[in-house]
């Protein structure tokens, strides 16, 4: 289902610790957070480009640690959005923040001013890893601050980080189960990436940091896709967004410009091939996917098709908009060429 959100970048500000990854200019392309009068003025443009929309929009404060910068600004900021949510012309507002920045006070404050959906920057549920990384906060941390946000009745998110230092594809998998275990409402998967100006600017220079590559990302993400999927957890980003920015400061590590349609792609490639293990299908095979995923299930530049055919497998993919939605495709033998 489509969904806009009119974002505004609170770079470093309130954030206690600098983590071993971070450079947000880099990440967002600004340097400086917004005034509450350009909050304002860019949402009252984006509420006339979004007046007869028929999809859900949010007003969204990114970056940073929002509940941990200065009060008196915080609540300009909001005080500036809320009149649009009131108005009808958004359906709330979305903050990210720390876990170890959220109590009662500062959540009867976001409510106050039409904060819907708290998403909670987790990155790893190891605390091994938190540490290395100067994250500031612990396992135990977002387990109470995601329990406080519920009580409160928000919505959760949680933000989580592959191929940090110190981690390791166990100890990922085991971070999504004790994320799925918090019942978020939904997820965002990021790829870990050497930008410079930070300290893993630093290890990676000094060779006491490798990166993973592309490969491996869109392997550890693709099983995190399908984890999250079974668990009925949405994934809502995949991925930093491709600014120049981001781009110029990139040393290393998984960067894409398409990082998110590999995965799925990759995540498809994998459903498939279980399901051609365990079937008897041989020969010419047509597999029937739904219209929305017939992309995804080919694979970016057909790799999927050539995947499959490395393997022996002769497909052709094709959508048919009457399966099921609950089926995600079925594979059919045919005795003549396709």
């Amino acid at each position: 289902m489509r969904h806009a959100n009119v974002a505004f970048f609170v770079p470093h500000l309130g954030c206690p610790h600098r983590c071993s990854f971070c450079d947000q200019k880099s990440i967002s392309g600004s340097l400086c957070p917004p005034s509450p009068a350009e909050v304002a003025r860019t949402c009252e443009a984006a509420a006339q480009r979004l007046k007869n929309r028929a999809f859900p929009a949010e007003i969204a404060f990114f970056g940073g640690s929002f509940t941990a910068v200065d009060p008196a600004l915080m609540q300009s900021l909001l005080q500036a959005a809320f009149p649009f949510v009131t108005s009808g012309d958004f359906d709330g507002i979305r903050i990210s923040t720390r876990p170890d920045a959220i109590d009662p006070p500062v959540l009867s404050l976001l409510k106050k001013y039409g904060v819907t959906v708290i998403e909670l920057g987790a990155q790893s549920m190891d605390n091994g890893v938190l540490e290395k990384n100067g994250r500031g906060h612990t396992a135990q941390d977002v387990k109470q601050a995601a329990r406080l946000i519920r009580q409160a009745g928000f919505q959760l998110g949680l933000q989580m980080m592959i191929g940090l230092p110190g981690d390791s594809e166990g100890r990922c998998r085991d971070t999504a189960r004790q994320i799925a275990a918090l019942e978020p409402d939904c997820v965002r998967l990021y790829p870990t990436l050497v930008v410079e100006n930070t300290e893993l600017a630093r290890w990676y220079r000094q060779g006491t940091y490798l990166p993973l590559t592309v490969e491996q990302a869109v392997e550890q993400t693709a099983w995190l896709l399908r984890f999250f999927e079974e668990k009925k957890i949405p994934v809502i980003r995949i991925g930093l967004h491709a600014e120049t920015s981001l781009q110029q400061s990139c040393l290393a590590g998984p960067f894409h410009p398409a990082f998110g349609e590999l995965c799925y792609s990759r995540a498809w490639l994998d459903r498939l091939l279980e399901q051609l293990a365990q079937s008897e299908a041989k020969g010419l095979l047509q597999i029937f996917v739904r219209p929305e995923n017939h992309s995804k299930a080919v694979g970016q530049k057909r790799e999927n098709i050539r995947r499959l055919a490395a393997l022996g497998y002769q497909v052709k993919i094709l959508p048919n908009p009457s399966l099921p939605a609950e089926i995600p495709f079925l594979i059919k033998e045919v005795k003549d060429c396709i």
